[in-house]
């Protein structure tokens, strides 16, 4: 017996110590980015380095939000991380309601498409996509960028899809057809008000994927007000120095939005997460 509360005893101390050490080597670095944006530049280099220095200051905040070239960076992420969202999460509700409910003809080399296209890294994918955005004349283009991310974001969202829909019983659609409705009253009137879980998990991940991608951002936009705030950053980088607490201060506001969005419906998100691996 007490032997038992002893191990039991160590097993916590065990767990904890391992969240502790997770948790500063997930959080330091994200400590120190914050820190250093209300550092010099001179500063963020100083021996020995300290979380907080005399240099305090929010100049590099005040020269990022200061440059209309910076702000039309933030106005070019939201669009496009918005346009993404709306139009992904709408096809994958049609789409995953269509593999949930019926029986069609290649729906099985659909499925295996679609988790075909989750599996390749998009690296592989660049040179082909951009010689297919040059010739349909879409080129430094926000249709460009989004069109780009919906081909890897849609293949995850129908899987979550599909798998939330799996979990919603069909007595719902028998239901609502007895009462007359068809499949699109049964999908938008009573799937999707109860499928909110999954929907904003999906929404959230896309979101997330749109506002931090930078390898096509990069590739598929020559001028600065086609940029991104990932390819914002990476200008900061000139060819003779580096405005590393600009870098820093725009990296912690290109941050806020995914984490506000997280914090506000990550309820719905674990929720939507967990539901829709259940059942595929």
């Amino acid at each position: 017996m007490v032997g038992g509360r002893a191990q039991l005893r160590g097993a916590k101390l065990l767990t904890w110590v391992a969240l502790i050490a997770g948790a500063c080597f997930a959080g330091l670095p994200a400590l120190w980015m914050v820190a250093s944006a209300f550092k010099s530049n001179l500063a963020i280099f100083a021996y020995p380095p300290a979380l907080i220095d005399h240099s305090f200051s929010f100049n590099a905040y005040l020269a990022v939000l200061g440059d209309a070239r910076q702000l039309r960076f933030f106005f070019n992420s939201y669009l496009v991380a918005l346009l993404v969202t709306i139009c992904t999460v709408v096809a994958s509700i049609l789409a995953g309601y269509s593999f949930s409910r019926y029986d069609f003809r290649f729906k099985r080399f659909l499925t295996l498409v679609i988790i075909g296209v989750q599996s390749v890294p998009p690296i592989t994918l660049m040179i082909p996509y951009f010689g297919l955005i040059v010739w349909l004349g879409l080129y430094n283009s926000y249709a460009a960028l989004v069109l780009t991310y919906m081909v890897f974001t849609l293949s995850y969202a129908i899987i979550m899809m599909t798998g939330y829909f799996n979990t919603l019983p069909r007595d719902l659609d028998e239901a609502v057809m007895i009462d007359g409705g068809g499949s699109f009253v049964t999908l938008w009137r009573i799937l999707v008000p109860i499928s909110l879980p999954g929907i904003v998990s999906v929404g959230v991940y896309t979101f997330m994927l749109a506002w931090n991608e930078f390898l096509f951002a990069l590739t598929l936009t020559r001028t600065n007000d086609m940029r991104t705030v990932p390819i914002g950053i990476h200008l900061l980088m000139g060819q003779h120095s580096f405005e590393w607490n600009q870098m820093m201060a725009l990296s912690v506001l290109g941050s806020l939005p995914v984490l506000i969005l997280f914090l506000l419906f990550q309820r719905y998100f674990i929720a939507g997460m967990s539901a829709g691996s259940i059942k595929g």
